[in-house]
């Protein structure tokens, strides 16, 4: 029974005693138990039976599938209890009331399972705990009973907090409130129905009763200071008609002598902008019948407007309905706001942030430098890209040398041969081609961009392509049958130099040395469009798409948003990949297969590739930021060596989840004491998923127009911009304020705060840009842990902009999961992000990366960022701190019992290691080797002075090795030179080696042995 199941292990006075959150906030009573909300009613004297109607115009369709639990002054659940009548509007219930006072009615309790982050919640279902002979003798068990029962007193409605509560936008219109609401507006297809930002529209299938009462139609009056940029609404009910291809259109405001407000300031969010990488946008917005579209408007209000009221109107029209005006009265009040009310995000001044172009250029950031061009030579940061006729890369040079810490003087070439697409028919085959050299345009400092039109034998080819500072090449590329043609082929090849392709990573596979032969097939339940191959000082990434992109969700929804397969590429199945190593090139051909092409018809072949490295790896100044990740006490982390703090959301002053905005003062408090000493502080703050607690979070559901191609047609796909559709679920404040239509993501259960997925392009990049910013501005945050991020290079490239221009030395460090399993595509993070990586700093690869049974190539790869010039550190199970000293890797300080670099830290300081040249195993001149395969060695090297080895195993026992040393490399005499292991807890014993000794090393361990002086 539902009483003794709630009552069991628990006293009734549990039921109703107050809880106290993580972040203070204190609930009335168990919501786990009883659900968020009640209502409390009044008993005047005990009675067997007592009668209520509770008028609580529900939002949820049918709430006489969820159960009630009546709760008595004691705290005590009332067995007795029958169920009259439950619908949306009201309840009518008749309980046993032992006891005269106050009873609480509890109406949606819930039952949450599954894993507390992720949170499978139902609401119970009723259940009859009424005994027969109470029902019996108050004559309840006749529906046409005449005998009436003592009425208890409705109090009011009550949430289990003030965050919790149902806004009176959630209170459902009564049928009857409906129908005097459409007999007041006979024949109107759809009604208007102006609110201000402080009653945002919650329910798209329902109107609230607020509107019913008040009626349709009416001016949209409100007021804002100077300066201020002002948020509303208009709520469209497609009453009787689906309202098709919404439009808004706005008047000049005219104001107090003569002043005016351009039509120009005003604009509606839902029915365009400017998207994320800062082209403006159209949405044909249709509203179904039975339908609720919010239309958000924002009014652009100017420091020095005159104050007074501004007086126009907004005309709403649709086809096949007449224009509806809505008047408007803004009234300016005198004072002026201050930075335009972003300061207060409840005010929604910040909605123009969606339309944000800041950081949107072409301006570099460091290290990189100016793209250069030299005829069909580009230079970028350590790389040169010589361009072909066809306007693809004939040759591609890198000049980083292998320890990846500066640059070589003769730059190691890429390609055996040019990069063709080929086009193949029954008269043979014809590569791309053109005549003379591509004319190269310079968009700025950080981009140049070429067009090419070419011929591939029946096919007209169309290319527009770029190369951005970081490395990145950008092709479109259209191919346009001239006539109806049937081709056996058409593939693009990339011949890479033998000597290059050492590794290769996705398509399938992890990061290992590159296959002599290997075939992949296209295959939607992958998120895999191409793949990275090369050495570590050169490689090449590469992926393949078509007009039709979209970046798939990551991180557990894969599935939920997956990769839209590249038509030209694809080829219903025919397409794929084959990777082949042919003597001196390691050939990679990507084909389509046979298709037959309609005069005219146009196939898109786009492609992007990246030259990596991306920059030269920093040891040094890696070696001195040491990080601690966790909330605490600045004075403890400082005492502890750590220097940088990642603060992660769920903490006092981050607590919701990618919204850092609701804390300031907090966070100010604490990232200015961290200056003071002298430490640096950054918080977790991501695009993937979005708190519950962002006030935008009703607007954002709003965005539901479809964008207009240039061809004038709606693209294709769900119409939804921010919010990910999905089946809805997760913790109950999702279910029971938004509809239904979105992704449950993380929940942490301490503080109650649930999120939901975000599209992996929108506009709320735009929001996120200036956001940080923000932070930059008036916090002082030092820098950005992310984790898993959602969005590309382009959000990336803005982010360390904003985060440069007001923060010194500001870090940007990227965690991922492991994305290697069949939930998230079998896509390889490195591959995921790779986009990301020549503005972030430092990786923490991560949650459930094995750093076991992995090899030498798949740590070098998949896991250390040093092929892309990045350093990384470990994250499962606190790493292999001895094969994480081949590559510069240690955990994190205060994750968690386990993860303690801080003896090591003692060493390093000890020996210098800031002061050291790092030298990879990797490096073919490397100055200090081991006689054994599966045991590495990477040196820190103080030429002159002192070296640093660290030896780590993946031999599968313990095994003797002796050390090949290039003393005149090191600067040492040998003759004088003793290895020594220093005591470090939890790593390695004290030893002391001679040169030429045999050095046992366990399997999975190593050693980090000082070559030291005996002078």
């Amino acid at each position: 029974m539902l009483a003794s199941a709630l009552l069991a292990g628990s006293t009734g006075a549990a039921l109703a005693q107050p809880q106290t959150l993580a972040d203070g906030v204190q609930l009335r009573w168990n919501a786990d138990q009883l659900g968020n909300h009640r209502y409390t009613v009044a008993v005047a004297k005990p009675a067997d039976a007592v009668q209520v109607t509770i008028p609580w115009h529900r939002r949820d369709r049918h709430p006489e599938n969820v159960a009630t639990i009546v709760v008595g002054p004691d705290g005590q659940v009332v067995a007795n209890v029958l169920r009259e009548r439950i619908d949306q509007v009201s309840g009518s219930l008749v309980f046993e009331a032992k006891q005269a006072g106050t009873y609480a009615i509890y109406y949606q309790p819930y039952v949450s399972n599954g894993r507390s982050n992720y949170p499978t919640v139902t609401y119970r279902a009723p259940t009859d705990t009424a005994d027969a002979a109470w029902v019996k003798k108050n004559g309840l068990a006749d529906p046409h009973r005449v005998v009436q029962l003592p009425q208890a007193r409705v109090l009011g409605y009550q949430a289990v907090d003030a965050f919790d509560a149902y806004t009176d936008m959630e209170r459902v219109a009564a049928p009857a409130e409906l129908q005097r609401l459409l007999t007041a507006n006979p024949d109107q297809p759809w009604l208007l129905f102006p609110e201000t930002r402080e009653h945002p529209i919650r329910m798209f299938d329902q109107i609230p009763e607020r509107w019913a009462e008040r009626g349709a139609g009416g001016t949209l009056a409100d007021h804002a200071p100077r300066g201020e940029y002002l948020s509303f609404q208009v709520g469209l009910w497609a009453a009787r008609a689906a309202a098709q291809d919404v439009r808004v259109g706005f008047s000049e405001l005219h104001g107090p002598d003569g002043a005016t407000i351009p039509a120009t300031r005003l604009t509606c969010f839902n029915l365009g902008g400017i998207d994320y990488i800062g082209k403006p946008f159209t949405n044909r917005l249709d509203v179904a019948q039975g339908r609720v579209q919010p239309l958000w408007m924002g009014l652009d209000i100017s420091a020095d407007a005159k104050p007074g009221t501004y007086r126009g109107t907004l005309t709403i029209t649709a086809d096949g309905a007449p224009p509806r005006e809505v008047p408007l009265a803004i009234t300016v009040d005198a004072g002026e706001a201050v930075a335009h009310g972003d300061d207060e995000p409840s005010r929604l001044t910040r909605l123009r942030w969606l339309n944000s172009t800041l950081a949107q250029n072409n301006d570099l950031v460091k290290p990189f430098t100016a793209v250069t061009v030299q005829g069909d030579k580009l230079g970028i940061l350590g790389r040169t890209v010589t361009l072909a006729p066809s306007g693809l890369p004939a040759q591609i040079d890198s000049f980083f040398d292998e320890r990846m810490t500066g640059y070589a003087k003769t730059p190691r070439a890429l390609l055996a041969a040019p990069i063709r697409l080929v086009v193949q028919d029954a008269a043979g085959t014809h590569a791309l081609g053109a005549s003379g050299t591509p004319n190269v345009q310079v968009d700025g400092p950080g981009k140049v961009h070429w067009q090419v039109a070419g011929q591939a034998g029946p096919l007209k080819g169309e290319v527009s392509a770029s190369l951005e500072m970081d490395g990145t090449l950008s092709y479109t590329i259209a191919l346009t049958a001239k006539q109806a043609v049937k081709l056996a082929d058409i593939r693009l090849e990339i011949p890479l130099a033998n000597d290059v392709a050492q590794y290769e990573l996705g398509l399938g596979r992890t990061g290992a040395a590159a296959p002599d032969s290997y075939a992949w097939k296209w295959n939607v339940e992958n998120n895999q469009d191409g793949a990275w191959i090369g050495a570590v000082n050169a490689g090449l990434e590469f992926h393949l798409r078509d007009e039709h992109y979209q970046r798939p969700l990551n991180t557990n929804f894969y599935h939920q948003q997956p990769l839209v397969m590249p038509t030209s590429w694809d080829n219903a199945g025919a397409g794929g990949i084959m990777l082949k190593r042919e003597g001196a090139r390691y050939l990679v051909k990507a084909f389509s297969g046979a298709r037959t092409m309609a005069a005219g018809q146009t196939l898109h072949y786009d492609l992007v590739l990246r030259v990596t490295p991306f920059k030269t790896i920093k040891p040094a100044e890696h070696f001195a930021n040491r990080y601690f990740h966790k909330y605490a006490d600045l004075d403890l982390i400082k005492a502890d060596g750590a220097n940088v703090v990642n603060i992660h959301h769920g903490t006092p002053i981050n607590p919701w989840i990618n919204y850092p905005f609701l804390t300031p003062d907090a966070m100010k408090a604490y990232v200015d004491q961290a200056h003071a000493l002298g430490m640096r502080v950054k918080i977790y703050d991501t695009v993937r998923e979005l708190s519950d607690r962002a006030p935008e979070l009703p607007m954002l559901e709003s965005l539901t127009g479809c964008r207009i191609g240039t061809d004038g047609k709606a693209a294709p796909g769900p119409c939804s911009e921010v919010i990910s559709r999905g089946k809805g679920g997760g913790f109950s404040w999702l279910q029971e304020h938004l509809d239904g239509d979105y992704i449950a993501a993380w929940h942490v259960p301490e503080n109650r705060d649930a999120a939901v997925i975000d599209a992996g392009q929108s506009r709320w990049h735009n929001y996120y840009i200036e956001g940080l910013d923000w932070l930059a501005r008036n916090i002082g945050i030092d820098g950005l842990y992310l984790d898993d991020v959602a969005y590309d290079r382009t959000t990336m490239k803005r982010v360390r902009k904003v985060l440069d221009a007001h923060r010194p030395h500001a870090l940007i460090d990227l965690h991922s999961a492991s994305q290697y399993n069949p939930r998230d595509g079998y896509i390889n993070s490195a591959l995921l992000y790779m986009g990301l990586f020549p503005y972030i700093d430092r990786l923490w690869f991560g949650e459930e990366f094995d750093y076991e049974h992995t090899s030498p190539a798949y740590w070098l790869t998949e896991m250390s960022g040093i092929p892309y010039g990045l350093m990384g550190e470990m994250l499962q199970n606190d790493g292999n701190p001895w094969r994480g000293m081949l590559f510069g890797m240690t955990s994190r300080l205060g994750w968690s019992k386990g993860s303690d670099p801080r003896p090591l830290w003692q060493l390093w300081d000890a020996f210098g290691i800031e002061q050291a040249d790092m030298v990879g195993w990797w490096v073919r001149d490397t100055p200090v080797k081991t006689d054994h395969k599966d045991v590495l060695a990477t040196s820190y090297v103080r030429k002159g002075d002192k070296t640093l080895v660290a030896l780590a195993s993946w031999a599968p026992g313990t095994v003797q090795v002796k050390l090949a040393i290039d003393w005149k490399a090191l600067g040492l005499d040998p003759k004088h030179v003793r290895l020594v292991a220093t005591a470090v807890q939890n790593f390695q014993p004290a030893a002391t080696f001679q040169p030429g000794d045999a050095i046992p090393v366990e399997p999975g361990k190593g050693w980090l042995l000082e070559l030291e002086s005996t002078h």
